[in-house]
């Protein structure tokens, strides 16, 4: 058969169906390996050429837009709400990603002017700073109240494996399984890098370390731009959906992450990079005549930092200039754990409070207790991780052993972290005396004096957050909130907030329901607010059994009056039978 004869048989011959085609193959298969081998899945014909070729689906990020508007400001009261110390770093960190968010916004509205990204310097951010200061902590932080996906890796594990590209890009790959699966969300994520100064090439090797090196320039288009295929050879999950795809639909899917607008922020302690700059500003005739060869890093020195220190510290030069915002955080002193501690945002006593409330039982901290676990922690000097092992090594006695007395209140005072086995078997004793019921009240009242007045030093925020006034009941409810639910201020400013729309949003139900116009004034709100956090009741339902109990009354005035518009003030809902008597008696008189 000559090829043109082929070639018309060809375009003559019919297409055998889908049934057909399973039909042929499961006489051949059956002829040739016996009954041992059937088709039970069906097969799929691409639907052209075209329909065939690579297209990226599920990839909106040229469609949909960054929605943005958070100031420097506002982003750096947030963070000065949770992190002690570090005012600078929180500063610039809060200034230039809220810059680098905004200006994606700006940039996606410029779209159709034709403006162009090309040559585009990204904010990338280089973190310097001793172990415990709260590196990652800050990052996770401002994630969170951004709504932007967020992943951190450890650039010691790239270094265990070598110059392997695909490592770098699981790191996008998991920032779309963290924005499940949203990848325009995914590629406005952070990805968060730590220990980033073990991949700086020795110093004292001669000749290139490919490792280490191989490494930064496999994080060098990912830093600035570059498509991460989603599907890729060692990860089967991926090459299952791809085949599940093109079965049921005939098309090879394409699905892409574009790391243009991720943001990349690396951390690392970098203490030897003291000696350093220290050689460098000694050369220069600057002072800084403290010993960095001690233990002890000078980390001021470090607020001297310059790129030709890092370049000689063992970076690529490339690798430095997509880091262009270099910040360096301050080492954390006694007091400075001290103050965490007293924080009420900070998640060490949150959590602890959470642990031992899992068994109904009550725990505060006398606050010279909490000086005594700071000084335990300030002799590991490994900042506020210390803090953490320092409280469970005091406190997992009494965790282990309170859930299985009827004890209900657990006080942890200067003598519990002195001697935890001491003071176990003494409060197990006295858990029921006047004394120790003395000084636990006194313990929680000291903690909601000083809640109130956190909590009335961050009117600002409140203000922020919910969109009213902060006054001295708010103030209180608030710090019921919080020591209600266990959570930080922001979160029991949010549920104010909440409770105060159930109300709200009822009230606006009024007209319909009871034919009058019925509000409440603010006081009145207040107290309704205060009601449900005592009976964990919905703030809205309360508002309506209320009016529903005035209705009668109201009417009353209603029909003698003429009047269908009542405010209803804090009288009403503690004293109602005294507000309706007041109300008819001013009434009938007129």
């Amino acid at each position: 058969m000559n090829k043109e004869t082929y070639s018309d048989e060809t375009k003559t011959k019919k297409i055998p169906n889908q049934k057909e085609l399973e039909k042929e193959l499961s006489e051949y298969l059956s002829k040739k390996y016996g009954g041992r081998i059937k088709i039970i899945s069906p097969l799929v014909f691409p639907r052209s050429e075209a329909a065939s070729s690579d297209e990226t689906e599920g990839n909106l990020s040229n469609n949909r837009k960054l929605e943005f508007d958070m100031l420097p400001e506002e982003l750096e009261s947030y963070l000065k709400s949770f992190v002690v110390k570090q005012r600078d770093a929180i500063s610039v960190l809060a200034t230039k990603i809220c810059t680098h968010f905004n200006r994606i916004k700006h940039t996606e509205k410029m779209r159709g002017n034709n403006a162009s990204g090309v040559g585009m310097i990204k904010n990338n951010v280089l973190l310097i700073g001793p172990t415990g200061v709260g590196k990652t902590y800050l990052i996770k932080l401002i994630a969170h109240k951004l709504g932007v996906p967020f992943v951190k890796g450890d650039a010691t594990k790239f270094s265990e494996t070598g110059y392997v590209g695909g490592d770098v890009e699981d790191l996008v790959r998991d920032l779309l399984y963290d924005a499940k699966e949203d990848i325009q969300l995914a590629e406005n994520g952070i990805i968060y890098i730590d220990e980033i100064d073990k991949i700086a090439s020795s110093q004292n090797i001669i000749g290139h370390d490919v490792s280490r090196t191989g490494v930064q320039r496999a994080l060098l288009k990912p830093m600035e731009e570059t498509d991460v295929d989603l599907k890729v050879p060692h990860d089967p999950i991926s090459q299952i959906q791809a085949i599940e795809h093109y079965r049921k639909t005939g098309k090879r899917e394409k699905k892409v992450v574009n790391t243009k607008n991720i943001l990349f922020i690396m951390s690392g302690a970098f203490g030897e990079l003291a000696k350093i700059i220290k050689k460098r500003l000694q050369s220069q005739g600057i002072g800084f005549e403290a010993d960095v060869k001690s233990s002890d890093v000078n980390w001021d020195l470090l607020k001297e930092i310059t790129v030709q220190d890092l370049i000689e510290f063992g970076f690529e030069s490339e690798f430095i200039g997509r880091l262009p915002v270099i910040v360096v955080l301050d080492e954390l002193t006694r007091d400075d754990l001290v103050e965490i501690l007293k924080n009420p945002n900070n998640p060490i006593i949150i959590s602890k409070r959470l642990d031992f409330k899992a068994y109904g039982i009550d725990i505060k901290f006398e606050n010279e207790a909490l000086v005594k676990i700071a000084d335990l922690a300030i002799l590991q000097k490994t900042g506020a991780r210390g803090l953490v092992s320092a409280m469970e090594k005091v406190l997992i006695p009494f965790e282990k052993r309170l859930p299985s007395t009827n004890i209900k209140k657990f006080l942890v005072t200067p003598e519990v972290v002195t001697d935890p086995e001491g003071q176990l078997e003494y409060l197990l004793n006295v858990a029921n005396s006047k004394e120790f019921q003395d000084r636990f009240d006194a313990a929680a009242e000291t903690e909601l004096r000083e809640l109130k007045e956190y909590i009335a030093n961050t009117a600002n925020d409140f203000k922020n957050i919910v969109g009213l006034e902060l006054n001295e009941k708010r103030t209180e409810l608030i710090a019921n909130l919080y020591l209600e639910n266990l959570s930080d201020i922001n979160t029991a400013h949010s549920v104010f907030k909440q409770m105060y729309d159930q109300v709200k949003t009822q009230e606006s139900s009024f007209l319909k329901t009871f034919d009058m116009d019925l509000s409440f004034d603010e006081d009145a709100i207040d107290k309704i607010i205060e009601e449900a956090i005592k009976t964990g009741c919905d703030a809205g339902d309360l508002a309506f059994d209320i009016v529903k109990r005035l209705e009668y009354g109201l009417n009353l005035v209603k029909d003698r009056s003429g009047i269908d518009g009542f405010v209803i003030d804090v009288d009403a809902v503690t004293d109602m039978d005294g507000y309706i008597n007041n109300l008819i008696k001013k009434y009938y008189h007129q």
